[in-house]
């Protein structure tokens, strides 16, 4: 028997001190009856993370667990200190046990490697490999349904004629299998730290009929969905594939980045050299709590920032009703008068 708590001892004993826990790591939520209500993981402020308060200590239900509306992501308080980190297992337990005033393990067993049972990066990885090109698929047809046919070409998207989706506690039923759009989430040298899932109708047409057809797997803390471009010191940065991939199809020689949701666009690692950040925002609490955390983070490093905002939703909602010449003409305003000449693309947008 080990002398020193294990990952699942000290999540138990993070839950039994839950509120004690919410108040050091999430101090811009607040208590609401049996919850502690806060924006995200990363500690903004808004009520779309839920964080169990009262409960047994396992099981259905448990204090310490956690869940955010707005992205689907769940877990436990380790899981809190680990993501907030951004680090691996063996450095959030430690941090749990300085939290938790408890003594290190000893030498001897500081030195065994953490399990990573729980790192589904390599899952992630096996996923993309399985994929296949997006010519004449029900990938393809999404794709083009949603006005951004040019992504075809992006080596960041591929498609899985028959990708798993689970059912969850919350929406129990059988696990069934559809065709899906794959987006291959990357670190800056390119590496696959994950995938993001969009399970489709048989057809293309539209999403499969699900209650959450969007999913996504692996490490994507820092990493996200990469569209190349030809300027070295300039990036957009947003967050759906679809919207990001929306300004890409006007501004195709600038880097684009897909971060997969808020709270994954303001940990979103920024490459050496850039100088002028643009950040693609949803229109929502969501986006601009994401939006302003990235600002943040990027002018500490001396980087020009800048929004750019859509009429509707999101961009490729703005795509899908505006068209490309339109949607090129709120753009072009938002931007820096150079950039507007050099990168967007209006010939083109107007010959759509």
């Amino acid at each position: 028997m080990p002398t020193h708590p294990t990952a699942a001892d000290l999540s138990r004993q993070l839950a039994d001190n839950v509120e004690a826990f919410c108040r050091r790591y999430l101090s811009n939520g607040y208590r609401s009856g049996r919850w502690w209500c806060v924006g995200d993981v990363f500690n903004t402020q808004g009520e779309s993370m839920y964080v169990r308060l009262t409960g047994p200590s396992r099981g259905k239900g448990a204090r310490g667990k956690w869940a955010d509306g707005a992205t689907g992501e769940h877990g436990d308080l380790l899981d809190v200190i680990r993501l907030q980190r951004g680090s691996d297992w063996k450095d959030a337990m430690a941090e749990a046990r300085a939290f938790l005033s408890l003594p290190p393990p000893p030498e001897m067993e500081r030195a065994r490697p953490v399990p990573e049972a729980r790192d589904s990066t390599e899952a992630a990885r096996r996923m993309w490999r399985y994929g296949r090109s997006l010519a004449g698929s029900p990938a393809a047809a999404y794709l083009r349904s949603r006005g951004i046919e040019r992504a075809l070409g992006l080596p960041a998207l591929r498609f899985h004629p028959r990708c798993l989706y689970r059912a969850s506690r919350k929406h129990p039923g059988p696990d069934t299998w559809h065709p899906a759009l794959l987006a291959a989430v990357t670190d800056l040298a390119g590496t696959v730290m994950g995938v993001g899932r969009t399970w489709l109708a048989a057809d293309g047409r539209g999403k499969a009929d699900l209650p959450k057809p969007r999913r996504a797997l692996g490490n994507l803390i820092g990493h996200g969905v990469r569209f190349p471009g030809t300027v070295a010191d300039l990036m957009v940065a947003g967050e759906g594939v679809e919207s990001v991939a929306s300004v890409h199809r006007l501004m195709p020689t600038v880097p684009h980045v897909a971060a997969l949701s808020a709270g994954h666009l303001g940990a979103l690692i920024l490459p050496p050299g850039l100088r002028h950040l643009y950040i693609a925002r949803d229109a929502d609490e969501a986006g601009e709590r994401g939006a302003a955390i990235l600002r943040r983070r990027a002018e500490a490093e001396g980087i020009l920032v800048s929004d750019l905002i859509p009429c509707e939703d999101d961009f490729n909602r703005d795509l899908c009703h505006l068209g490309p010449r339109d949607l090129a003409l709120h753009l072009a305003p938002q931007l820096d008068p150079n950039h507007a000449v050099s990168h967007l693309r209006f010939e083109e947008a107007a010959a759509a």
